[in-house]
């Protein structure tokens, strides 16, 4: 299994970063690697040892994929630097 870790400096408070990086709504919003690139859904289950789930696929339909993590340390929103592996 391939291991990744993401770092991301947010200039915002951190009760609405919190909400960006664990509501499924706002994932789909912002989560795109270009303008070619769309994600249809996410799932967040906030909670240790919870999942994160989501789609990536390209706008023309020719790919996609889902990747996922699961939640090592969640804090909310205190600190907005949950890992998720």
């Amino acid at each position: 299994m391939q291991s990744i870790t993401i770092e991301a400096f947010v200039p915002v408070p951190p009760e609405r970063a919190w909400q960006a990086f664990h509501t499924p709504e706002a994932i789909t919003q912002w989560n795109q690697a270009s303008p070619d690139w769309h994600c249809p859904w996410a799932k967040v289950d906030l909670r240790v040892g919870g999942r994160h789930v989501a789609r990536m696929e390209a706008r023309d339909g020719s790919y996609g994929f889902e990747y996922e993590g699961t939640y090592e340390e969640v804090d909310a929103p205190s600190r907005c630097d949950t890992v998720a592996r």
